[in-house]
Parts: C-alpha cells; structure tokens; sequence
C-alpha cells in the first residue's frame, strides 16, 4: 500500500517543501551583509568579555601570589623562632590590633574572623 502512495507522488530527495519565491538579489546580498555585521558585532562582545575575565583573573592571581609570599614570610620568620603579629593577631581574635599588611585582608582570614568573633560574643 505504501508503495501504492508513494507511486502517485514523486518527490526528489533534498528538496522538501515548497520552492522559495524568487528573491531578489539585493534583498538577500543585503540580508548576508546585515547577517555578518551581526555577526561580528557578537564576536566582539564576546571578545571583550573574554577580556575582561582574563584581567579579572590575572588580578586573582596577583592578589593569590601576594598573598603566598606573605605566608612565606611568616613561615621564614616562624622558622628563626619568631611570631609574627599578625599571626598573633589570629590567635588572639584582635583583628583591630592588627597593622595593616599590604592593605589586603584577604577573605579567607575575614571569614575565619568573623567565625571566631561570632563564637566568642
């Protein structure tokens, strides 16, 4: 029966549907260039962003870095036998007594802070 059906209407492969009017040159000249302007206007965008995550990263890793050479200070000084007294500072839970290291607290240590002052009101 299939066969039967199908014997009626003859179809070529790949073209589905019904044919496209014919369009007029300009119009689709036009619509390609419009396509591509959008088109670049994305990749901008997106290039700009990327941009934008790999500064914001590379300041990450600055602050990361700072932030390492820091603790090994504090190790080196550890290992001669001396507290440094921002380690002091920690044990103790004076964070107001603490000098100001480099102007960057970081969040860890805030956490940390703000955990063990919670606890101890």
């Amino acid at each position: 029966m299939d066969d039967n059906k199908m014997a009626g209407k003859v179809k070529k492969p790949g073209k589905r549907g019904r044919k496209p009017a014919k369009i007029d040159l300009k119009a689709k000249l036009e619509r390609s260039r419009q396509s591509a302007r959008e088109c670049r206007a994305r990749k901008k965008l997106r290039y700009q962003y990327l941009e934008e995550l790999v500064s914001s990263k590379e300041r990450a890793i600055c602050a990361l870095r700072e932030e390492l050479e820091m603790y090994k200070q504090w190790c080196s000084a550890m290992d001669q036998g001396k507290i440094p007294s921002e380690i002091k500072a920690l044990l103790t839970g004076d964070e107001q007594k603490m000098p100001p290291s480099g102007g960057n607290k970081t969040s860890k240590n805030s956490k940390n802070n703000i955990s063990s002052s919670n606890g101890q009101s």
